[in-house]
């Protein structure tokens, strides 16, 4: 698991397997380093638990470092963010084929303290994208920074994700995943229960949404145990990011940089259990695990 430049070869291989090209851009003056080649060395210093670029060149194999310096390194990171996306979808697809019931959920990004918010100059370059304060429901706490949207299949795999300021209320992201799913049953917490909401998604998509009722409401029922049992994994998925790929510790400055290393991380995840699956027929989401 410490060794990168297996750990580098193994991903590489994979993401060769997936049929894409491997050069995105199509500058003018051929890079050595391709597209392709570069997005499997950001693969595996997220799956490494290397946050660092600094420390990401310290230990890269010569072979690797001498092809490409670290600014432009980061500047081409940057502009892969779509190609990174196609390639977390894809592998997403062949993963969750067969899936028919999902899970949609938040979680709180905290950009820095609360009583550093009001000088704070990070992610503040451009109107839309300024992080706002928010309030964390399950932690009992108000934060500072954004809002990851997530909706993730029920063996654990992230189907579609977004990024959100920290006041935007869950159930605005039911309108965004609106067409992307269809003919399932949608499981989610009292922050998305909303009759109107689960009437639209019945009969636009035939999505079943699923919440819990409160215990105030008319007709009260209990929801079944397998669907609380089933909600957990998302919140384990979540545990996860935090634990090993180390969501909440961005050193991003700008949005740009922010949503690419959340990116990075996610389809990071999504190519060890895409190896698990494929390659190695075990449990998809035992993560800490060798790929090579």
């Amino acid at each position: 698991m410490h060794n990168f430049k297996a750990n580098y070869d193994k991903i590489l291989e994979v993401l060769k397997g997936l049929g894409t090209k491997s050069d995105y851009l199509h500058q003018i003056r051929k890079p050595k380093l391709n597209d392709l080649e570069l997005i499997a060395i950001d693969l595996t210093s997220e799956y490494m638990s290397i946050d660092s670029e600094c420390q990401l060149f310290r230990i890269l194999p010569i072979d690797l470092s001498k092809k490409i310096e670290r600014s432009v390194y980061n500047r081409r990171k940057r502009k892969l963010f779509s190609f990174r996306e196609t390639i977390r979808k894809q592998m997403t697809f062949k993963l969750n084929n067969s899936q028919d019931c999902f899970i949609v959920d938040s979680m709180p990004l905290e950009v820095c303290k609360l009583s550093r918010s009001s000088r704070s100059r990070i992610c503040k370059e451009e109107n839309y994208s300024q992080p706002v304060k928010g309030y964390c429901a399950s932690q009992s706490t108000h934060y500072y920074g954004y809002k990851l949207h997530a909706v993730c299949s029920i063996q654990g795999v992230i189907e579609s994700l977004d990024i959100s300021p920290a006041s935007v209320h869950d159930i605005n992201y039911l309108k965004d995943i609106q067409g992307q799913l269809k003919d399932c049953i949608l499981l989610g917490d009292r922050g998305y229960l909303s009759s109107e909401y689960q009437l639209n998604l019945f009969e636009s998509y035939n999505v079943r949404l699923e919440t819990p009722m409160r215990s105030n409401q008319i007709n009260y029922k209990e929801q079944p145990y397998i669907f609380k049992k089933s909600r957990k994994r998302i919140e384990t998925l979540f545990s996860q990011l935090c634990d090993q790929f180390m969501i909440r510790r961005n050193y991003a400055k700008s949005f740009d940089g922010f949503k690419n290393r959340i990116l990075s991380k996610i389809t990071a995840m999504t190519v060890v259990q895409f190896i698990n699956k494929f390659v190695f027929n075990r449990n998809i989401n035992n993560l800490k695990v060798n790929i090579a």
